[in-house]
């Protein structure tokens, strides 16, 4: 295990899944994964970036420009929309299987879009590298998306959620003063969890405190649930939550000093 970074060896929250591509999205990723897709020096383990690695993000975008980094991507919906509604950001997505890293360079290239860029990589073990502090450091982001993360229903395994009190530090890291970190589930009891993760933080403000409550809440607190954020728009995650009947959550989170 790294010494200089605790992540490594940590609980996953994503679990391995079959990798095999299929003849469309192995052609596409021949043609243009150069183009969307950023390497970078392995780790230890799979998915995971050397303790030592540098990913010049204005480079790798070839400008500067306002960045957004999103999570778990999924077929890319949200990210190219955006992309699409806001040319001059900058969009970076990381996504830990190798389907899902193809189906979003399949879709940057349906779309026309040339400002994403997707690292296939496990985000809690990478993020603190790739916006670690020092003289060449990278940008903070704008905005972190968090959207529909594995829900990780069953209670044993809720120690393998993404967002937790950990997560919330290295999600300050990768945000500047100010930044916006929106989340979204369809599980309530995770909704719950990400509604306390950002008021226990002393890194995040929370501008819906006590705002729509769930009469059904038994978190820490009462409330502190944003109303549905404009930008994101329906996804097949979202799609499949409200046709099973659960209730959709947003959560956002302002960084602040701490």
């Amino acid at each position: 295990m790294s010494e200089n970074n605790p992540n490594y060896g940590r609980i996953r929250s994503f679990s391995r899944r079959g990798s095999r591509l299929g003849d469309k999205y192995a052609e596409v990723m021949a043609e243009f994964g150069d183009q969307y897709v950023i390497d970078y020096p392995q780790g230890e383990a799979q998915t995971t970036i050397a303790d030592d690695a540098h990913i010049n993000l204005t480079k790798e975008f070839g400008r500067p420009g306002p960045l957004v980094v999103e999570i778990g991507p999924g077929s890319g919906e949200q990210t190219m929309a955006a992309a699409l509604a806001r040319p001059e950001w900058n969009f970076l997505a990381l996504e830990a299987w190798s389907p899902g890293v193809a189906r979003c360079v399949n879709a940057a290239v349906r779309e026309g879009v040339r400002n994403v860029r997707i690292m296939e990589v496990d985000a809690a073990q990478a993020l603190p590298i790739i916006f670690r502090d020092g003289p060449d450091a990278n940008p903070r982001a704008r905005e972190l998306w968090t959207f529909f993360p594995d829900p990780w229903r069953k209670k044993r395994h809720h120690k393998r959620r993404l967002v937790s009190d950990d997560f919330a530090a290295t999600a300050a890291l990768v945000l500047q003063m100010g930044g916006i970190w929106r989340m979204a589930t369809d599980w309530a009891d995770y909704a719950w969890q990400m509604r306390d993760v950002v008021q226990n933080s002393p890194y995040f403000s929370n501008p819906f405190s006590s705002k729509n409550p769930d009469p059904a809440d038994q978190g820490q607190y009462q409330g502190g649930f944003a109303d549905r954020w404009s930008g994101r728009v329906m996804t097949r995650f979202e799609k499949r939550g409200i046709e099973a009947g659960r209730k959709i959550y947003d959560v956002e989170a302002i960084r602040v000093s701490g």
